[in-house]
């Protein structure tokens, strides 16, 4: 599948940096042109132009917060007005969010709700029919270990995360008999700015966690196979594993443990949660 990503175009959203920037750099080195998609405008830029002298990619960037209504409207009229066929979309781009119930603001919920669910399948489903028509072509939406399960001072993007998981898997049983892939990628704690935005600095020093490029590596390895799903590292998908044995009521509760918030979580992040 990757032998056909050459000199062909990627829509990556989250790009400005941790794992939609590794994503942008890996595709660049197969070949393809890119279309780049978050808030931060310079640091597209720079990306774009460290691209363009080390692979000779043509990078378009789109300055938009994807957490607005019709943003991926926005976007995708974007890609159209570009006239190309987009080979691949990663939907990278999202919000976490860790508080407490009585602190955490319902407007910056909707918010997270709104990207991590609303632009993300309406993204999908804008690239998807075009892929099938040409009978080639994958999306891979980034959703998170903790999609597995409910966890506590995390339960709206928890949840937001489900739904990544269960669409992508639902649309992969869909679209593989017609030569289209829908990957969803499951990272556990990985080395980006989602804690320190989310609500949790410091947390990544205080737990082990993987690379942005590590997790890319493993992500194109499973869309080369045609999965369905993945999750980079043994340990978090051993995790995944316990929490299907365990009592629903022990794995939510367990939670509690490595979620206690320092502050109210309420920023948005170029990068997911993972």
């Amino acid at each position: 599948m990757l032998d056909t990503f050459n000199d062909r175009w990627a829509l990556v959203t989250g790009a400005s940096s941790g794992i939609g920037a590794e994503f942008a750099a890996r595709l660049a080195g197969r070949g393809m042109h890119l279309i780049l998609a978050a808030r931060r405008t310079e640091r597209m830029n720079a990306l774009a132009n460290d691209l363009l002298t080390k692979h000779g990619t043509k990078c378009h960037i789109v300055t938009i917060d994807l957490a607005t209504p019709d943003a991926a409207k926005k976007l995708y009229d974007e890609v159209e007005n570009l006239g190309v066929d987009l080979e691949l979309l990663i939907n990278n781009a999202g919000i976490g969010m860790i508080g407490e119930i009585d602190t955490t603001d319902p407007a910056e919920v909707q918010r997270m709700i709104y990207l991590n669910v609303n632009t993300l399948t309406d993204l999908t489903y804008r690239a998807l029919p075009g892929m099938l028509e040409r009978k080639h072509g994958a999306v891979v939406n980034v959703s998170s270990v903790a999609g597995f399960q409910p966890v506590a001072f995390m339960a709206a993007y928890a949840a937001s995360k489900s739904y990544v998981l269960h669409f992508s898997e639902a649309l992969w049983a869909e679209a593989r008999s017609r030569g289209v892939t829908v990957l969803a990628l499951c990272p556990g704690v990985t080395e980006t700015e989602f804690f320190s935005t989310a609500g949790a600095p410091g947390w990544l020093e205080k737990h082990s966690s993987q690379t942005p490029s590590r997790v890319v590596r493993t992500a194109l390895a499973a869309l080369e196979k045609r999965r369905q799903y993945v999750i980079p590292g043994w340990k978090d998908y051993f995790v995944s594993l316990l929490v299907r044995i365990a009592t629903r009521r022990t794995a939510v509760n367990e939670s509690k443990r490595y979620f206690k918030p320092g502050r109210r979580g309420t920023q948005a992040t170029d990068s997911p949660a993972e």
